[in-house]
């Protein structure tokens, strides 16, 4: 017979001896993280490998710290790397739609900036003055003067030769007239069609010799009117030039080492000096017109002719120290990527390059992006726009608007910047299979993985490190200091959230909840230090927050609305133990399994599933069961068996194999007719051999039983039947453990079905004998007599 565990077995306890301080007061903070050497090694490798395709997903339960690690660590190495480059646009003045991006070193975008803002005013101030100064006037009016005499000299000679063939010259707006002469006198229309045919005929032809002629004056009018205006651009280029070309020089000499800077810098020359008279003409006049016109509309805005000279900074690093790191929790695409900004005139969308905005991927060039994973997958389009810019290694500023084919206003393309950023993605392993299921290049992108364990083992060295963890809070958040008693609790209440004696939690925010509201507890007590008793206190008061559903499902078992035993011996019936998962509560729920058999050939039938209320691994638990009595029943015979198992009163289905063996004792009491001990709950998976395999849960369904046990009144023999394998993962309560030790209640390791068959039933199961049959007075007896028996009335024979 199984051996029940002693109470020291229940749980590892954690005692001040452990620790050579008293209180917290007396120790150094954590530095660091506790308990993920592997995913420690795996991130920091990854930051230091530079090449493509290195960058790093950081995958683990919530609340182990791993933003926090991957966030202090990566500033820690971007703060002794080269600081990024300033990144700039600037109008384009061949392509106007495609903003140029300019690379400047650290600092020298903004100074860029505020150097041309700077030319931009001298533009201003220095073209006015030399055009608006005495000397151009006089230049310019010598020119034309010039002209002026060549051009009537030309007029001159056309009316001479017009005279000689009696015409006269007549100049409108329209453009230049002959009218001929007769008699001493231009005629016009209605006294030429009086004139007599040969008179005509003779206007005619010289007419004809008088257009030829004229048309060459003309030609020659008109090269020199083309000479007039070619030599008056070319004084505004020469007094323009005057005026801007030193300054542009100085800008180009300063930025010598900045190749595009220079291009960018003659384009920016060219495009002043063939467009000077923006700078100095004044067009007030016609816009106060317009508003006459339309006094509706309002006085439009005078346009900044300066505009296109400008620089737009996006990416400034003249204050940064090291690579940068960027950590964001709202990566939306026009987060990362950046957007073109749009102003509403009079109905219409404009814009400009100047209403280019960066985004995160701007900032995080030449450092580090840290985004997390759920975040990217639940924004539209954020993960491509991300992957884009991995794969492609440039920042492309396509607008949302064109990625939702819904353009319909004027766009900007932006020249794509070069981009080298390691992008740190933090989540759940869900989200890491998901990527590599569903996006082929997933890995390629993502070649490091950091795994972050939501357990560490319970060495001296961890428990130390806990403790320093605690003092680490009592700085951040500046409260008053635990005590040893207060550490110890700390550490076993860790052991209890994984369930495991030799391991600790590494969910350091739960842990961290528990020391906030235990300093809260402290200080409504108006204690000077945090406790053991602060602690338990905490972990109690949290727990009655949770448990309404818990309670609700005692006073139904109180009551005996929901039905179970917890004394005397029943046939075919039996305490199973499941867990009730809450979300951020799980507990312990007893639960009456009961079976019938009767002669057939239907085997075992689960009625949850019939109902479809059983879950994918419930249901293989089941046919485990049936794979064992077959290998013990039926090798002389086929089973002539139908058995029916349900979950009594079980209204919200159930899932898990954790209770094959407990269904199996219920048949195997059916078959025998031996009744059950209702004052043991049994918990444990099975195999075909009849092994005794680990669950989980096992601290939570012992307590639940316990619970129920008490409230009936504790008989000294309750108690219940786990897995040998689970052992270590006892972390049962303090009440629990003294109730063993008293002897009121009572746990039992088994590792076969046959140990708990002997408990249950208080008769051995029988072993084979040389004849391979199993003794008369055993279970295995009962139940072979009986399985034989409805074989016979199955063939039609009444056997004995």
């Amino acid at each position: 017979m199984a051996q029940e565990l002693k109470y020291s077995q229940l749980k590892n306890g954690c005692f001040p001896e452990d620790f050579s301080f008293n209180t917290t007061g007396e120790i150094s903070p954590l530095e660091g993280i506790i308990g993920q050497e592997r995913a420690v090694r795996a991130f920091d490798f990854g930051l230091m490998v530079k090449m493509k395709g290195y960058n790093i997903y950081v995958a683990g339960p919530s609340g182990t710290g791993k933003t926090t690690y991957a966030r202090s660590s990566t500033e820690k190495l971007a703060a002794k790397e080269p600081i990024p480059r300033d990144w700039c646009y600037v109008y384009n003045f061949q392509n106007p739609r495609n903003p140029l991006a300019l690379r400047f070193e650290k600092g020298m975008g903004r100074q860029f900036k505020e150097d041309m803002n700077e030319l931009v005013q001298l533009l201003k101030t220095e073209i006015q003055k030399v055009f608006r100064a005495e000397d151009y006037e006089k230049q310019k009016n010598e020119l034309l003067r010039s002209f002026d005499e060549k051009r009537s000299s030309l007029m001159e000679d056309m009316s001479k030769m017009a005279a000689e063939y009696e015409f006269q010259v007549k100049t409108t707006n329209s453009g230049i007239y002959f009218m001929p002469i007769v008699n001493g006198s231009a005629i016009g229309e209605e006294e030429y069609d009086n004139l007599p045919e040969d008179v005509k005929n003779v206007i005619e032809k010289n007419s004809q010799v008088v257009q030829e002629k004229a048309g060459a004056i003309m030609r020659d009018i008109r090269e020199l009117d083309k000479a007039s205006k070619k030599q008056l651009e070319q004084l505004d280029y020469k007094v323009g030039m005057f005026a801007i070309g030193h300054h542009i020089i100085q800008i180009q000499e300063k930025y010598q080492d900045y190749k595009r800077v220079i291009d960018y810098m003659n384009d920016l020359k060219e495009d002043v000096l063939e467009n000077l008279s923006q700078f100095y003409e004044d067009d007030e006049e016609g816009e106060e017109g317009l508003s006459s016109l339309l006094p509706m509309l309002g006085k439009k805005p005078a346009e900044d002719v300066t505009l296109k000279y400008k620089v737009n900074l996006i990416v400034d690093h003249s204050k940064s120290e090291g690579a940068p790191v960027v950590v964001s929790f709202n990566p939306t695409y026009s987060n990362l990527i950046g957007e073109v900004e749009y102003d509403s005139e009079f109905g219409n969308l404009t814009t400009d390059f100047m209403k280019i905005k960066g985004g995160l991927l701007h900032k995080a060039n030449g450092g580090y992006l840290i985004v997390q994973a759920q975040d990217v997958l639940s924004l539209p389009q954020a993960w491509e726009a991300l992957r884009r810019v991995i794969k492609t290694k440039e920042i492309n500023m396509d607008s949302s608007r064109d990625q939702l084919g819904a353009t319909v206003a004027p766009t900007l393309k932006p020249e794509p910047i070069p981009a080298d950023i390691k992008v740190i993605m933090i989540g759940s392993n869900y989200y890491y299979e998901l990527l590599s299921e569903y996006d082929e290049e997933f890995d390629k992108f993502f070649k490091i993985k950091a795994d972050f364990d939501y357990e560490m083992p319970r060495s001296n060295e961890n428990m130390w490190k806990l403790a320093s963890f605690i003092k680490r809070f009592v700085e951040q958040e500046e409260t008053i200091d635990f005590d040893v008693s207060a550490v110890c609790a700390i550490v076993e209440q860790s052991s209890r959230m994984v369930e495991r004696q030799n391991k600790l939690s590494t969910r350091f925010n739960q842990l961290a909840e528990i020391l906030s509201e235990a300093v809260t507890w402290a200080k409504m007590e108006e204690a000077k230090i945090v406790t053991s008793a602060h602690i338990s206190k905490t972990i109690y008061e949290k727990e009655q927050r949770l448990k309404l559903y818990e309670e609700k499902l005692g006073e139904m078992l109180d009551e005996n609305v929901i039905m179970i035993a917890t004394q005397g011996s029943v046939v075919g019936q039996i305490n199973g133990l499941a867990v009730l998962d809450m979300g951020s509560y799980a507990f312990g729920n007893p639960s009456r399994i009961t079976a019938t058999t009767y002669v057939g050939k239907s085997g075992i039938i689960n009625i949850e599933k019939e109902a479809r209320m059983s879950g994918h691994t419930h249901d293989k638990g089941v046919q485990i069961i049936s794979g064992f009595l077959g290998q013990t029943y039926a090798q002389e015979f086929p089973l002539s068996l139908s058995c029916r198992i349900c979950f009594e009163q079980n209204y919200n289905g159930i899932d898990g194999d954790s209770a094959s063996s407990t269904e199996l004792y219920c048949i195997l009491s059916s078959l025998s007719e031996v009744p059950i001990r209702q004052d043991l709950a049994v918990t444990g998976s099975v195999n075909q051999k009849g092994e005794i395999q680990a669950i989980g849960g096992v601290t939570h369904k012992i307590e639940g039983y316990y619970d129920l046990c008490k409230k009936r009144g504790l008989t000294g023999t309750q108690g219940v039947l786990i897995p040998v394998s689970n052992i270590n993962d006892l972390v049962l309560k303090d009440e629990v453990v003294e109730s063993v030790k008293n002897g009121e209640f009572h746990i039992y390791p088994i590792s076969h079905i046959e140990e708990g068959i002997e408990l249950l039933m208080g008769i051995p199961a029988g072993e084979k004998d040389s004849n391979g049959k199993y003794p008369e007075e055993s279970i295995h007896g009962y139940v072979m007599r009986k399985l034989r028996k409805f074989h016979g009335f199955s063939q039609g024979k009444d056997e004995d």
